[in-house]
């Protein structure tokens, strides 16, 4: 009797994504320098750089968008010993005229209680902050959550949070269960569990919906939230590494060669996105065209990527943002 084995992933080159320009009421009507577009009609507060609904920009799959992708070739995206399949990861600039709402983002338990797939675990990479900068991450020690419920109801809950000063080049972790709260004066690159799920606690006076009890039910008054100290290596420095995500940033002087740019450490395949913060690239390989990376541009390594080169076109600061996939959870 002959066996059936699951069949190897197909080669899936480096490809550039389209962004999704969101628009948020606390956002920007004007972008840059940091996108040159025209003023836009409605104010914009996200860049959505891997969405499920941006597009395929390059390749045989332009056109498409990344869910439909990720559908279609799941071993070839993610690696066939992933534990599901689906966008695992978004990650998004966010430009932030006003104060977001204070909110916190439920963990992957209370999602799935609510019929979600996942929780939402993200950090906040700092590209620029003014002088005095500063954005909410947790509740001051001591404060409870009865306290919590009084400062929604009289407008005082911003006395009870955690205020983090922010400069260029700050990694904050923010973990499911942390209150926080961005604000303005900082541009951030977010890296997020793929989830859109925000219970908002208190906005302002903003015509929004509230979701103060499940916002309750998700806090954790003690989180491993904070700024994150950069761990620099022998080829890259790691910004950051969870459960979820790990985010580096790679230097490259002239022109660097490798099949992924992962580190040893990292599974033998696995998703990866690079983010070109500032300058701009090119990645080569003998099996796909060149590839322009241009400054604040996104493409994605699949976990089934042949190898390639990434050569700096000048002035190049690149980000890599890569999942991880723990053995024994699921994302």
């Amino acid at each position: 009797m002959s066996h059936s084995t699951p069949s190897a992933p197909s080669i899936l080159a480096p490809f550039r994504i389209q962004p999704r320009f969101v628009p948020r009421v606390w956002g920007f009507r004007d972008l840059r320098p940091w996108y040159d577009r025209p003023e836009e009609t409605e104010p914009i507060g996200e860049v959505w750089l891997t969405g499920d609904d941006c597009l395929v920009e390059t390749g045989p799959h332009a056109g498409q968008s990344l869910a439909a992708l990720f559908a279609a070739s799941p071993a070839s995206m993610l690696g066939p010993a992933a534990p599901a399949t689906g966008s695992p990861l978004l990650v998004k600039m966010i430009f932030a005229r006003e104060k977001l709402s204070v909110q916190v983002h439920p963990d992957d338990t209370m999602a799935r209680k609510y019929g979600q797939p996942r929780g939402k675990t993200e950090c906040w990479y700092t590209m620029a902050a003014d002088p005095g900068a500063r954005i909410a991450c947790g509740l001051k020690p001591g404060v409870t959550l009865d306290r919590v419920r009084e400062g929604i109801a009289a407008g005082t809950l911003e006395e009870s949070l955690a205020l983090l000063p922010v400069e260029k080049g700050d990694m904050i972790y923010v973990d499911a269960g942390t209150v926080h709260a961005i604000w303005p004066g900082a541009i951030i690159l977010e890296t997020q569990q793929n989830s859109d799920v925000t219970y908002r606690m208190y906005d302002y006076g903003r015509p929004r919906e509230l979701h103060i009890e499940k916002s309750l039910e998700a806090t954790r008054l003690q989180t491993g939230a904070g700024k994150m100290p950069a761990r620099p290596g022998a080829d890259r420095t790691i910004l950051i590494a969870t459960d979820y995500f790990r985010v580096e940033q790679i230097p490259v002087s002239g022109s660097r060669a490798s099949s992924s740019l992962r580190d040893g450490t990292e599974p033998a395949q696995n998703l990866a996105y690079l983010f070109a913060a500032a300058g701009q690239a090119r990645i080569v390989g003998p099996d796909f065209e060149p590839l322009h990376l241009p400054q604040r541009g996104v493409l994605a390594v699949p976990a089934a990527s042949p190898a390639f080169t990434v050569e700096n076109l000048g002035g190049l600061d690149l980000i890599r943002i890569a999942v991880n996939w723990p053995a024994g959870r699921r994302a």
